[in-house]
């Protein structure tokens, strides 16, 4: 027998473990990150920080223009790969939908990192919008990422096959050996892509099973993708100095170092792709003036789209404000027919607008850093008094240390954060402008207010600034920030020598002590407020709900359209409320689990309010937080709150606008029923409150089923016999010839036109169909009543297909489906819910990471027995 304390020990061993398992993603890109830091480090040993700038600011402005167009065109490659996508799976959608989403999610994904993550949430916001599955987004999102890698290899395997000296420097091979293995190479990946594309039949990779396009699309396939690459590549050729190898050459080198961006997982590839990139260049070419391109090309082909598409973005909101219609036609029917992809996107706005004023705080932080680089500069300080040069370097650093930490606020929606964002950024700008020396910054500055300003609607939360944003990515974001600021510090002033006076040195021509003070100081205040939050105790503990709280649900609960709020009202789960009190989220502890059943119910801000202070307080007591049985109108949330989507299968939903016996499909069902009325079963509607008396006939038949069952009594996800939790409900009471023969409890919504059955139990004399007849009889008296649905609840594990989505838990899910009828039946009770023809609605288990849920349901099964 195993002791209490041991299994404590073991779930708080588990719970350590999957916190590891979740944060070793982050760790692993901190690391590489880190590592390329270093290496850059290295590799720009000899490069000064004025020649530098001197060379960026030398590059011809035809130049920028051309590599910008490049980077657009790029990106419009980009888009294609969703059209693409989607006539393989032969379900076009409207080319400026298609191209704008594409656009928003690539702009947005390639800057911000994980690129797959972040577009197939748009994807999935866009698309399902749309009238597409999940399965069909899915299959999307693979097409996608599948061509791209197959892509960008051939096309660095080609381009190395053509000049096989490009990354001789690099291989301990020789050119005759490199080209020989670039063609086989070649032929490995194209030769079952041909065979498969041309016969038509499935390519088989380990468990995974992809139907290959039409040798057409193939075509179209290749020019896009080729496409892409070469115009991205061409965006960096362009800047590259006058000494580098020949675009053909430099392709396999652009192509590889892509490739491991894209691997490192760290956001835009910063410093692995530079890194290899300096690597493999030659050194003729300058390693200054490779670095400057690398700085342009960062620029323009990352920044400059991410500013273009939060521009958009910001645009759209504010013609939305504006009803729609503007003194431009064209302009209106622009955002009219791209209207669904930034609806699709604007959930993401907090995140997108918080990696802004991240990155706008990390600029000002860091152009504390610099010493002064342009004549203005160097005549600004000269000019100015010191104190004001040294005051105003802490000032810019201790207001771009602010902006990072606001944007750990932003992405919570907080409304104060949002007004202190709009308050430093404009003192940033005040700063600078009176400097004289980084007008640039505070033009950018103020665009940046300008974009802020149209989403002031969408923060909205009261609550503290930075509340449950320590996350291991923010963590992760804001020690790579702090690695950061040590690398701009050291490349900037590695030629000044460290002594411990530099701290105490103030002159108009110190710079590297007035670096290392600002540096200390962004250091300090970052690590401060990030200490400060990472140590604040946990605010909310389970606990059963006190009479005002379950008030409170229940009030919220009856104002929703999902009738299973109401479960609420069981009183054995712990209650956890808005600040607002608008939303709450009813979970329970399992195990190493908090099970939320169902999404969060109340108000959509509210709603999302709580969900994350529910994530954020179940994590900060060293627990999963898992959302059970979540329906498809909570997805986009789930995906917002980095939620991994498991099915559990599907809920059957009546449409009573459209139910009767009528006609030959319904035969079956009216002969039935017309049988248990000539056996002389009725059923009767009753109101709360009941009577005791008819509790105690309904006790009676209770516990005669249950012991029939051999089953007791469940919680959770259900109800169970009980006089408070009956007596909020009408009971559906089932006679045979006046004798009592069955029941169910009837969950309504406050508007009464949604219904569900809870409870369902007989005697054991009751005649046969006796179920049957209560479903339908109750669902035509409902119609009668003006309700619109009925839920018939869930069918477990139904709707499960591995051969769609190739997930191991569908795989599980379907076998047991198919087989577990021993210990329930699943295949039959979908059977009889089929005969009154429902709508199958999927639903979900929301849980943190990708693995098959086999704990979390664990947990949730001891929870629903443990009533």
């Amino acid at each position: 027998m195993t002791s209490p304390t041991t299994d404590t020990s073991t779930r708080q061993a588990n719970s350590a473990m999957a916190r590891l398992r979740g944060t070793m993603p982050y760790l692993i890109a901190l690391m590489l990150f880190g590592f390329g830091m270093f290496a850059l480090y290295r590799l720009l040993a000899p490069v000064d920080i004025h020649a530098l700038a001197a060379q960026i600011q030398s590059t011809p402005w035809q130049v920028i223009f051309m590599a910008l167009l490049a980077s657009l065109a790029g990106y419009l490659c980009l888009a294609g790969y969703d059209w693409s996508a989607l006539h393989h799976i032969g379900k076009p959608l409207p080319l400026p939908v298609v191209l704008s989403g594409g656009f928003l999610a690539y702009a947005f994904g390639n800057t911000i990192g994980l690129t797959a993550v972040s577009g197939a949430a748009v994807r999935w916001r866009l698309y399902s919008g749309l009238g597409l599955d999940g399965y069909d987004i899915a299959a999307v999102s693979t097409f996608t990422a599948i061509a791209f890698g197959v892509a960008v290899t051939l096309v660095g395997l080609a381009a190395l096959a053509i000049h096989p000296a490009a990354l001789v420097s690099v291989l301990p091979l020789s050119t005759a050996s490199v080209r020989l293995l670039a063609i086989a190479a070649i032929l490995v990946v194209v030769l079952p892509l041909i065979w498969a594309s041309l016969t038509r039949r499935q390519l088989r990779i380990g468990r995974f099973t992809l139907n290959a396009p039409s040798p057409v699309m193939l075509v179209v396939q290749w020019l896009i993708s080729l496409g892409d690459i070469a115009f991205s590549a061409l965006t960096l050729y362009l800047l590259l100095p006058a000494g580098s190898p020949d675009f053909m050459t430099f392709l396999p080198v652009f192509a590889a170092a892509t490739m491991a961006g894209v691997l490192s997982h760290v956001p835009g590839g910063v410093g692995v792709f530079e890194t290899i990139i300096i690597a493999a260049l030659p050194a003729t070419a300058g390693i200054d003036q490779i670095a400057a391109a690398l700085l342009l090309y960062r620029l323009l082909y990352y920044l400059v789209p991410f500013a273009m598409a939060l521009i958009l973005l910001s645009l759209f909101e504010a013609w939305r404000a504006l009803g729609g219609s503007t003194r431009h036609a064209r302009l209106d029917r622009l955002f009219a027919a791209t209207e669904p992809a930034f609806r699709a996107v604007e959930p993401a706005a907090p995140l997108l607008l918080a990696i802004m004023v991240f990155g706008s705080g990390m600029w000002m932080s860091l152009s504390a850093l610099l010493p002064p680089v342009t004549q203005a500069a160097e005549a600004a300080e000269a000019f100015f008094p010191l104190a004001f040069i040294e005051g105003s370097a802490l000032l810019a650093s201790a207001l771009g240390a602010l902006l990072v930490v606001l944007s750990l606020g932003l992405v919570r929606r907080s409304l104060g954060a949002f007004w202190l964002t709009i308050a430093t950024m404009l003192a940033g700008a005040v700063v600078t402008l009176l400097q004289q020396t980084e007008t640039e910054q505070a033009v950018t500055l103020l665009i940046g207010v300008a974009i802020l300003w149209p989403f002031r609607k969408a923060f909205h939360l009261r609550s503290m600034l930075t509340h449950s944003a320590m996350t291991p990515g923010w963590i992760a974001l804001l020690l790579a920030g702090i690695l950061s600021v040590g690398f701009v510090l050291f490349f900037a002033h590695k030629s000044t020598p460290y002594a411990h006076e530099l701290w105490w040195q103030f002159a108009t021509d110190a710079n590297a002590p007035r670096a290392l003070r600002s540096g200390l100081l962004i250091s300090l205040l970052v690590g401060a407020a990030s200490l400060l939050l990472l140590l604040r105790a946990p605010r909310f503990r389970p606990k059963p709900p006190d009479r005002a709280t379950l008030t409170a649900a229940a009030r919220i609960a009856r104002a929703s359209e999902d009738v299973d709020a109401g479960f609420v009202l069981t009183g054995d789960k712990t209650v956890m409320l808005s600040d607002d009190g608008k939303a709450f989220v009813m979970f329970g502890v399992s195990g190493a689990s908090w099970l939320a059943l169902g999404g969060p119910v109340g108000a959509s801000e509210a709603a999302e309010e709580i969900a994350f202070t529910f994530i954020d307080a179940a994590r900060r007591s060293g627990a999963r937080p898992v959302f059970y049985q979540v329906g498809p109108e909570a997805v986009p949330l789930m995906l917002d709150l980095g939620m991994t989507l498991h099915k559990m299968g599907e809920k059957a939903v009546v449409d009573l606008t459209r139910f009767s016996l009528q006609g030959p499909s319904r035969k079956k069902l009216r002969t039935a029923h017309a049988r248990a009325g000539r056996d002389g079963l009725t059923l009767q509607l009753a109101l709360p409150p009941h009577s005791p008396a008819l509790l105690a006939e309904l006790r009676a038949i209770s516990d005669i089923w249950l012991s029939a069952k051999k089953s007791r009594e469940k919680g959770f996800s259900v109800g169970r016999f009980d006089a408070d939790w009956l007596n909020h409900w009408p009971l559906a009471l089932v006679r045979c010839d006046g004798r009592l023969v069955a029941f169910a409890n009837l969950l309504t919504n406050g508007e009464r036109k949604v219904g569900s059955i809870d409870l369902m139990r007989h005697s054991g004399d009751a005649p046969a169909g006796t179920m049957e007849f209560l479903f339908t009889e109750l669902m035509l008296q409902l119609k009668a009543q003006g309700f619109t649905r009925f839920s018939l609840g869930m069918a477990p594990l139904s709707g499960l297909s591995f051969e769609r989505s190739r997930r191991m838990w569908d795989r599980f899910g379907n076998l047991i489906y198919r087989h577990g009828g021993a210990f329930y039946n699943f295949e039959g009770l979908r059977a009889f819910k089929a005969k009154f023809d429902p709508d199958w609605v999927p639903h979900y288990l929301a849980t943190p990471s990708g693995m098959p849920p086999l704990l979390p349901l664990a947990d949730a099964a001891r929870l629903i027995a443990a009533a």
